[in-house]
């Protein structure tokens, strides 16, 4: 970890704990800062807030005081779930000081490159497939990010044999200065977290930021076959890598005659690859691209593309019961992941899908419908929008329920064998869960009961 001197005796205020805002809080108080922390939640129910003040951190909870920006502050650091419209980032910004998130005080500290993955979808998936991948080769892979690992914490441990790989947030990336990976990986766009950012324009304006700061000496992986980005990476000084899944490519990664091609290497016939869907082969191509540019072993990254179990609430195979087939794809918050986990099966589905309510129309859905789902459950604040939307499509079987469980139940009771039971929800998780992992596990304990029900009969 580089002991960097840029907060040393600073005024720093983190707004907002969780993970990310914790950990922040911690590195910024042992390089030296003068840290006041800032959260919503009362501080007799705070146990982060509660550690912090322990080491000396400011602690300030249950409100946020407009008070808290003042000439006196520095800088701020706050929580990718912080909005840039809330009123004290307003007043912060104003004053023009400057706003991070904690991916930018991880790449100050850090004695390891860095491989950046951003897109609106797969980047879990991808983040863990270059994981997988660098292992046994040059150097030892670290995954942080929004995959679920602080990265300001991860960094902390990294050193220069060490290769991070950051899965990165629109939210995250809005709050960078210098950050820039060695390596960036830009895999689709499509209009997602509107809310959050306002504008469709806002929402790409925040995605370029992963590679703006590269220079001519760095690397840009990007999707050929997505049209927005290939127009915005056109802004990149870094050297263009495309990958597609549906036109030869030299300089980069494609399919040939049915073989996965990278850098004119034909590494193993596409139909040997773990996981399924073409979106999970662009995943693929651009995980192996990305691998091998880091100095990843070609027969680490061909044994991985066999053998890939995916990711957790990632089209994750959960098992079968009398002849059906159940998958969480609870990580499905909109409509376009859910149009590409319905591409991924060959079977009839049996969908599950609803959430959270953000005023979205689901007729991106309609011709997927039509083609692959023979019944759908849905439930939740859209659930009524959802199944307007399955009426539409003609889809046969058509219900609406309450809860998660109640549509896992009624999916399986309406199901028959050799018919896949898809939760991909198409929706936030926030009027029932708390995050879309806690949705998917849920699902998974229900799928776990109706398989000990049916072998108890």
């Amino acid at each position: 970890m580089k002991m960097i001197k840029k907060f040393e005796e600073k005024n720093v205020l983190v707004i907002g704990l969780a993970k990310s805002g914790t950990e922040a809080a911690r590195l910024l108080h042992k390089l030296g800062a003068k840290v006041t922390v800032n959260d919503q939640k009362p501080y007799e129910e705070n146990t982060q807030a509660q550690e912090l003040e322990k080491l000396g951190v400011s602690v300030v909870c249950g409100s946020h005081p407009e008070n808290l920006i003042n000439k006196t502050v520095d800088y701020v650091v706050k929580n990718p779930g912080i909005r840039y419209d809330h009123p004290l980032v307003v007043k912060a910004i104003d004053m023009k000081l400057p706003v991070y998130t904690e991916v930018e005080l991880a790449y100050l500290i850090s004695e390891a490159e860095m491989i950046g993955i951003t897109g609106s979808n797969g980047k879990t998936t991808t983040t863990t497939y270059i994981g997988e991948m660098l292992y046994g080769g040059e150097k030892e892979p670290l995954l942080a990010g929004n995959i679920g690992e602080v990265s300001c914490g991860v960094a902390q441990q990294a050193t220069a044999q060490h290769e991070m790989v950051v899965e990165l947030s629109s939210f995250q990336l809005m709050g960078i200065e210098t950050f820039t990976p060695r390596i960036a990986v830009f895999l689709n766009l499509v209009e997602a977290h509107i809310d959050y950012h306002g504008s469709m324009d806002e929402y790409m304006n925040a995605k370029k930021n992963i590679f703006l700061n590269q220079s001519d000496s760095d690397y840009l992986i990007y999707n050929a076959d997505d049209p927005l980005v290939s127009d915005i990476v056109q802004e990149a000084k870094a050297e263009l890598i495309p990958f597609s899944t549906k036109v030869t490519i030299q300089n980069g990664a494609s399919i040939e005659d049915g073989w996965i091609k990278v850098f004119n290497h034909r590494l193993m016939e596409a139909k040997e690859l773990s996981l399924p869907g073409e979106h999970n082969l662009s995943n693929a191509l651009a995980a192996a691209t990305a691998a091998i540019l880091a100095g990843g072993k070609v027969d680490q990254v061909k044994h991985v593309l066999r053998t890939f179990a995916g990711v957790k609430h990632r089209l994750e195979y959960v098992g079968e019961a009398v002849g059906r087939s159940f998958y969480n794809n609870s990580k499905a918050t909109n409509v376009p992941a859910t149009v590409t986990a319905l591409r991924a099966f060959k079977q009839p589905i049996v969908l599950i899908a609803g959430g959270l309510d953000r005023g979205l129309s689901f007729d991106g859905l309609i011709p997927l419908l039509s083609e692959h789902v023979s019944k759908i459950v849905s439930y939740g604040e859209t659930k009524e929008a959802i199944a307007e939307a399955a009426r539409k499509a003609n889809v046969p079987f058509i219900k609406t329920v309450s809860s998660l469980e109640e549509a896992t139940r009624l999916a399986f009771e309406k199901s028959v064998s050799g018919e896949v039971i898809l939760l991909s929800p198409a929706c936030a998780s926030w009027d029932q869960f708390r995050t879309f992992e806690q949705r998917g596990d849920e699902f998974t304990r229900v799928v776990k009961r109706i398989f000990n029900e049916n072998l108890q009969e």
